[in-house]
């Protein structure tokens, strides 16, 4: 059986959360379900991508790899779908709201939840990436705004505190 395309966008959720369970309520879906489909594409690719434990899961080496590899392409599908979604509706380009990958729970995630409700009619598109690839995303008008943790650099004097917290 060949992977999906639904594979690679899970398997990426999964390495944000680094717990099945999380990642499996944020997909609303089973924890077995992505469970299986991620071993499903680790037997597909022949490689192990995650490390599971008690503790959770971490990405393998070529897990890592791969879903660096992957990124991209799922980004741009993601946005490509949105667009042409977009445009048959009638509607305009949507938000387009970076984020780093290791902010993708707890505040932020209530944060871009409460955004939908308000919102509910916008189309929103989440870009995961690091620090200073979505800061030359949003340099480049390739992404609206960008969450990010303090210290923006050049973008001192455009940025707009959101929140604090321990880390």
């Amino acid at each position: 059986m060949s992977p999906e395309f639904r594979d690679l966008k899970w398997a990426l959720v999964a390495s944000r959360h680094r717990s099945l369970r999380q990642a499996a309520e944020t997909l609303n879906t089973r924890q077995s379900t992505l469970s299986r489909r991620l071993h499903d594409l680790e037997c597909a690719l022949g490689v192990d991508l995650f490390e599971r434990t008690t503790g959770g899961t971490k990405l393998t080496p070529v897990g890592r790899e791969f879903l660096d590899a992957a990124r991209p392409i799922i980004d741009e599908a993601d946005r490509l779908f949105l667009t042409f979604k977009t445009r048959r509706n009638g509607g305009s380009r949507p938000l387009r709201i970076g984020i780093c990958s290791s902010l993708s729970a707890g505040n932020l995630r209530e944060t871009l939840a409460e955004l939908r409700r308000q919102i509910a009619d916008a189309d929103i598109l989440l870009v995961d990436g690091a620090k200073e690839g979505l800061l030359g995303e949003l340099g480049a008008v390739a992404i609206d705004v960008a969450i990010l943790t303090s210290g923006g650099g050049r973008w001192n004097d455009r940025v707009l505190p959101l929140w604090g917290e321990r880390v």
